[in-house]
């Protein structure tokens, strides 16, 4: 895994927009950093009951919505397809992209080869990576169930805005 003072690997991934729109958008992180830091969500599975809790929670954190240098994403190996329907049902205000073949996950050394018959898939992680394309925070989960602190995301992003 990634920690805090590495590089951030570059990816261009396909995603589902915030307005869940028919078109599917491109997203990368090169020029997502122009804007801001960027604050990328790994889970394994749209629909999944401990992936909807930890997409849920994300969202449910009022913080983000006061903050508007940060981006935030959500990253699985599910299709754009899943992910329009998963951000549908659970009114999700940030996109969900795509990493179908699980390269981004492992660029970012979070890939599980292989969970309950499921391959490549992305462990549940949390970077926080700035303008410049530093990792300023990262978390991964020690099992599938594990779930980030986001009041220590929460602080992170804060010390990278002082």
């Amino acid at each position: 895994m990634l920690s805090k003072g590495d590089t951030a690997p570059e990816f261009s991934l396909p995603g589902v927009p915030v307005d869940q729109s028919e078109d599917i958008a491109q997203y990368e992180l090169g020029e997502l950093r122009k804007t801001g830091p960027v604050l990328i969500n790994f889970y394994l599975f749209d629909f999944n009951p401990q992936c909807r809790r930890n997409v849920c929670d994300l969202h449910d954190m009022s913080w983000f919505d006061l903050d508007s240098d940060i981006q935030v994403f959500g990253i699985s190996t599910d299709s754009t397809f899943s992910h329009r329907e998963f951000a549908r049902q659970e009114g999700l205000d940030f996109a969900l992209l795509s990493d179908n073949d699980g390269s981004v996950a492992e660029a970012y050394d979070v890939l599980i080869d292989e969970l309950r018959g499921h391959k490549r898939i992305a462990q549940r992680a949390v970077y926080l990576i700035d303008e410049s394309g530093t990792v300023q925070y990262s978390w991964s989960a020690d099992s599938p169930d594990s779930q980030p602190d986001w009041q220590h995301v929460k602080a992170a992003v804060e010390a990278i805005k002082t």
